[in-house]
């Protein structure tokens, strides 16, 4: 549901009708994100009533998240009319009557939660208790990759980029993977062999359930398409309450790579909110990481908390995200991206990414209008490109606002994958201003974006925060400031905006860099190379 869209025509006003009055009236489209931040600040019951006609458009109906509570909400927006219209434009007018229809159907889906969690529990329990068996690892055979998120109409991202990029990798050591995923990936190549795997009807209202269910579907789905012939190894990215990777490596003797991205427990704890069935999504996580023959982590206070839990250091492989360096080159244009966005003339400070809390989007937005205050002369000349979209895309909109810098910025919301390389290439510096951790634990990431930049050749303004400030060195491949602080961003973006030849120097020696350590072919060697010795 995030990148989904919801399209509201305002009331007609007094003495108008019909499509008159929905031609006549202002329209405007808000994101599934910002409709989220009118739930949270409370503006939705303001809005209530107030729209005409309101149109949600979602990916696919049968695999929309919430369906209860967004219908709702949508009936509340616009009770006249009010639609829900997928992607191959199938739609569903949202009635009193609907609204009904999916309350009861949740209500259905409530009374099986506790038997699903009674028997997962002892499910998980048992299989935590079993003894690992003997494993084989025969290169010879492909390998499976399991994707098992829940996440649909994927457009961009870091996880777009890592599957992609080992995806498309593994088949330079061996054969191509077979790719059993609950959606197609963007950039994954075409000779991947790629089978969906998708949930059935059931607790879609959800968010933890509907994951725990997926196991057995999951596994039976994967099962019958492998048949008889087992794979050369399993390769789980890991997601919520998923644990089909074991299952399925269980079940053919073969050896378990489990890509670890982060406690969802964590996450749910510290930027969300946390999780209903704690103690079983930690069995479960628990569950993955014992099993795993190899865990591979990005940074490395992943692999010593990891190591705290009580997991095998022996075992785990810290290797940090990459980039393909020639899709994302000093020698792509960018001119048609300046051209779209009326950049051309200008100096344009460049961000990519999904917004999100750690990304320090709105910091660079606040920025950006300090430095423009500070420096009123940087005003005709500097503009600031933003890319990508998320949770965080609110809060950037309002400091935008509130210091008078929208012209100056360029917000370009979701675009494909494939053009991401364009629109850096556009740029004529690269920020990174990732924040601490609330918590004040090490930041645990590993910035796609780092290594895109990075190969891109262009002069890099990055916060010195843990791996970002092991893997670029201040001065010589990028810029570093102070995590978090404000005036020390806007001060290294200065130095660079003023300084041509340093971000020529700095880009050219961070390009050399990325090649010659980052690339995801070697990313995906360092994973074969460490599953071939935890294995012999």
């Amino acid at each position: 549901m995030k990148n989904s869209l919801i399209t509201i025509w305002r009331s007609a006003p007094t003495g108008s009708s019909g499509d008159q009055a929905l031609q006549a009236e202002s329209r405007a489209s808000i994101t599934f994100d910002e409709l989220k931040h009118w739930i949270a600040s409370g503006r939705l019951l303001r809005e209530v009533f107030h729209y005409q006609k309101a149109v949600l458009r979602v990916y696919g109906l049968k695999l929309m998240a919430q369906p209860f509570a967004t219908g709702l909400i949508l009936w509340f927006l616009a009770w006249g009319d009010s639609r829900i219209r997928d992607d191959q434009d199938v739609e569903m007018r949202v009635s009193l009557g609907t609204v009904a229809a999916l309350f009861f159907k949740r209500a259905e889906d409530s009374l099986r939660i506790p038997p699903l969690l009674k028997n997962l529990k002892l499910e998980v329990d048992a299989l935590l208790k079993a003894e690992k068996g003997t494993v084989k690892l025969d290169l010879a055979r492909r390998p499976v990759y399991l994707r098992t998120d829940l996440t649909f109409g994927l457009k961009a991202g870091g996880s777009v980029g890592h599957m992609a990029g080992v995806l498309n990798n593994l088949g330079q050591f061996g054969p191509s993977p077979l790719f059993l995923t609950t959606e197609k990936v963007p950039t994954v190549s075409d000779s991947v062999e790629s089978l969906r795997i998708v949930p059935g009807p059931q607790f879609w209202d959800f968010r933890e359930e509907l994951p725990l269910a997926f196991n057995e579907t999951f596994f039976e789905s994967a099962s019958a398409l492998l048949g008889k012939e087992p794979p050369s190894f399993v390769y789980q990215r890991y997601g919520l309450n998923s644990f089909s990777g074991v299952r399925l490596a269980g079940k053919f003797a073969v050896p378990l790579v489990l890509e670890f991205n982060g406690s969802e427990i964590w996450v749910g704890r510290q930027w969300e909110k946390p999780l209903k069935h704690e103690e079983l999504s930690q069995g479960i996580e628990t569950l993955n990481l014992q099993k795993a023959d190899l865990v591979t982590v990005v940074s490395r206070p992943f692999k010593e908390g990891l190591v705290k839990q009580g997991i095998a250091e022996g075992k785990i492989l810290v290797n940090p995200n990459g980039v393909d360096p020639d899709s994302y080159s000093p020698k792509t244009d960018g001119g048609w991206a300046r051209r779209k966005y009326n950049l051309e003339g200008n100096l344009v400070l460049g961000f990519i990414g999904t917004f999100g809390p750690w990304h320090g989007a709105e910091q660079l937005a606040e920025a950006f209008g300090r430095l423009l205050r500070g420096f009123p002369s940087l005003r005709d000349k500097t503009r600031l490109l933003m890319i990508g979209d998320g949770v965080r895309m609110a809060q950037v909109k309002e400091r935008l606002h509130r210091d008078g810098i929208v012209d100056l910025c360029r917000l370009t919301g979701l675009i494909p994958q494939a053009e991401g390389p364009a629109h850096l290439a556009a740029c004529d510096i690269l920020v990174s201003p990732t924040v601490p951790n609330p918590d004040g634990t090490p930041f645990f990431g590993s910035p796609t974006k780092l290594f895109e930049y990075m190969a891109m050749g262009k002069g890099i303004v990055a916060s010195d925060l843990d791996q970002i400030g092991e893997i670029l060195e201040h001065d010589k491949t990028a810029w570093l400031v102070k995590p978090g602080d404000l005036e020390s961003l806007v001060q290294g973006l200065k130095t660079l905006i003023e300084d041509g030849p340093r971000r020529r120097r700095l880009g050219e020696a961070a390009r050399k860099e990325a090649v010659a350590k980052y690339t995801w072919k070697e990313h995906t060697r360092r994973i074969l190379e460490k599953l071939k010795e935890c294995c012999s």
